[in-house]
C-alpha cells in the first residue's frame, strides 16, 4: 500500500490453492484449538512487517480467555483472495478474522461469508473514522468490516528537477515534455501493466473529471463524459514520448525503482515509497518531495482511489464474540498508530493525523527512536487532505469481474481509442455486471 499495499495483484498460483482448500476441511475440527488446549482466535491478513507485533499486544489484552494467532496470507492481492474464497466457500471454520482489500466487502457480504457488525461493536467501529474508509466497509447501508488501515496515492517528485509540483495533468505533461527538451529526467511514473494498479490510475482520473464508471448503486454502467475524457488522457500520457519504455510492465514497486534510479521527474504511488527512500538514499531524502495528485480539471480537487484493509469476522467462526473483540483492537487507535509509524500504513481514524504524542509517550521523545506522526509521517498532513476528498473504486459483488474486463481492455494505454475504448468498456462492463457466481 507499508509493506501492504493495496492494488497490488500478481499472477495466481492455483494449484497450490487447490490443496489448501482440500486441507482446510481436514483440519477444521481443530480451528480454535492449540496443542495446549486454549482458545485460538486465527487473523488470515496480508503479509505487514510489524503486524505480528499489533496480534501480540491484543494477545496480552486479552488476559488469557484467547491468543490471537496470524496467519500469513501470500503477498499479492490476488491470491489472498483465492486462498480465503476457496475456504470459505468449504465452510472451513478455522477462519475467524479476515483481513479484506476494500474492494472485496460487497462481493463477500453478498456470499454470506462475514458477520454484519452492530450495537456497540458497529458504534466503536465508526468513532472517529474517515467517511470514505468506512463507506469501503459498508455494503448495502450495513457494516460488515472494520476499517484498519486506509490508501491513498500522492506525486512524488524530487525538488532539484521540479522545484514546484504541477497541480494538474496537463501542467504535468507539458513540464515532463520540456524537461525531456532539456535532456533532464522527465518520466511520468505510473503503474501501467495490466492488472489492478492501472485500474486505480484510472478510477482516479475519472473520479477527478467529476465522472463515473458506474451508478452510484453499483447495478448499471455509466461511462460519461468524465470516463472518456480519463481515457484521452490516459492515451496522451502514454503517447507523448514522456513514460517509461517498460510502462506496461510496471506494478508498484517498478515504478519506485525507476523512480530512485533518477529516471523520473514524478511519481504517482502510494506512501511506502517514503520509507524505502529514506531507508535506500537517506543522503538525497531531503529533496524526496510529495504533494496532492494532480486535478484532470483546474477547478475541481483530484479525488484519489482509496487502498487499504477492512478486518471482517466470517459467518464460519465458532468464536464471534471472540472476534470481533480482537479484531476491534487489531484496528485500535493504538495499534493503528503503531502501524502507521512502524509499516507506514495510513490510519483510518482522523485524530491520528493530528496526534503529536511519540510511539512510547512514557519515554523521551526521539525521531529515530520513539517516533511520533510529526517525525516519522511528515506527509500526513497531504495524505488527510486528499482522504477528506477521496474516490472508492466501484462498490459491487462482482468487482474482481470488473477490474479484469478494465485492466485487459485499457493495457496497453497507449492503444487506447477514446470513444471507441468508452463503447468497448460499456459493453464489457455490462457483461460482466450481469455474470453469475464469483470469479475463483
Amino acid at each position: 500500500m507499508g509493506k501492504v499495499s493495496a492494488g497490488t495483484r500478481p499472477g495466481r498460483g492455483r494449484r497450490p490453492v487447490v490443496l489448501l482448500g482440500a486441507a482446510a476441511l481436514t483440519g477444521s475440527l481443530l480451528a480454535g484449538c492449540g496443542s495446549d488446549g486454549g482458545l485460538k482466535i486465527n487473523v488470515y491478513y496480508a503479509p505487514e512487517d510489524n503486524f505480528q507485533t499489533v496480534v501480540d499486544n491484543c494477545t496480552e489484552q486479552a488476559n488469557g480467555r484467547y491468543e490471537v494467532v496470524y496467519h500469513k496470507l501470500p503477498r499479492g492481492a490476488d491470491g489472498q483472495r483465492e486462498q480465503m474464497v476457496r475456504r470459505l466457500a468449504a465452510g472451513d471454520e478455522a477462519l475467524d478474522i479476515l483481513g479484506l482489500d476494500v474492494t472485496w466487502v460487497p462481493e463477500f457480504a453478498e456470499a454470506g461469508w462475514i458477520e454484519e457488525w452492530q450495537g456497540q461493536d458497529k458504534a466503536r467501529v465508526e468513532s472517529g473514522v474517515l467517511p470514505g474508509p468506512l463507506e469501503t466497509a459498508t455494503w448495502e447501508n450495513k457494516l460488515y468490516a472494520a476499517p484498519k488501515n486506509t490508501n491513498v496515492q500522492l506525486l512524488w517528485y524530487d525538488d532539484r528537477i521540479t522545484p514546484q509540483p504541477p497541480a494538474t495533468w496537463d501542467e504535468m505533461i507539458a513540464e515532463a515534455q520540456r524537461l525531456k527538451a532539456q535532456g533532464k529526467p522527465h518520466q511520468v511514473l505510473f503503474t501501467g501493466a495490466q492488472y489492478e494498479g492501472l485500474v486505480v490510475v484510472y478510477n482516479t482520473l475519472v473520479e477527478s473529471a467529476g465522472g463515473r464508471i458506474l451508478s452510484e448503486d453499483g447495478k448499471s454502467v455509466v461511462m460519461d463524459e468524465g470516463a472518456i475524457r480519463a481515457l484521452e488522457l490516459l492515451k496522451e500520457v502514454t503517447s507523448s514520448g514522456i513514460t517509461d519504455p517498460s510502462l506496461t510492465n510496471m506494478k508498484e514497486d517498478e515504478v519506485r525503482q525507476a523512480f530512485q534510479r533518477g529516471d523520473g521527474a514524478f511519481e504517482l504511488n502510494w506512501p511506502f515509497v517514503y520509507a524505502s527512500y529514506a531507508s535506500e538514499q537517506p543522503e538525497d531524502l531531503e529533496h524526496f518531495k510529495w504533494a496532492r495528485y494532480p486535478a484532470v480539471d483546474p477547478s475541481i480537487p483530484s479525488k484519489t482511489t482509496i487502498g487499504g484493509y477492512n478486518l471482517a469476522v466470517s459467518s464460519h467462526s465458532q468464536h464471534k464474540p471472540e472476534a470481533f473483540e480482537a479484531a476491534l483492537c487489531l484496528r485500535s487507535a493504538e495499534n493503528q498508530k503503531f502501524s502507521a509509524l512502524q509499516d507506514g500504513v495510513p490510519p483510518t481514524i482522523e485524530a491520528l493525523y493530528s496526534d503529536p504524542v511519540p510511539l512510547d509517550p512514557s519515554r523521551p521523545a526521539d525521531a529515530e527512536d520513539n517516533p511520533s506522526m510529526a517525525t516519522k509521517y511528515p506527509m500526513k498532513d497531504t495524505i488527510l487532505e486528499a482522504l477528506k476528498d477521496a474516490a472508492v473504486r466501484p462498490l459491487t459483488p462482482v468487482y474482481q469481474n470488473l477490474s479484469i474486463v478494465m485492466a485487459k481492455v485499457l493495457s496497453p494505454p497507449s492503444e487506447i481509442d477514446p470513444q471507441a475504448t468508452a463503447e468497448e468498456l460499456r459493453d464489457k462492463l455490462g457483461a460482466a455486471l450481469d455474470s453469475k457466481g464469483i470469479i475463483p
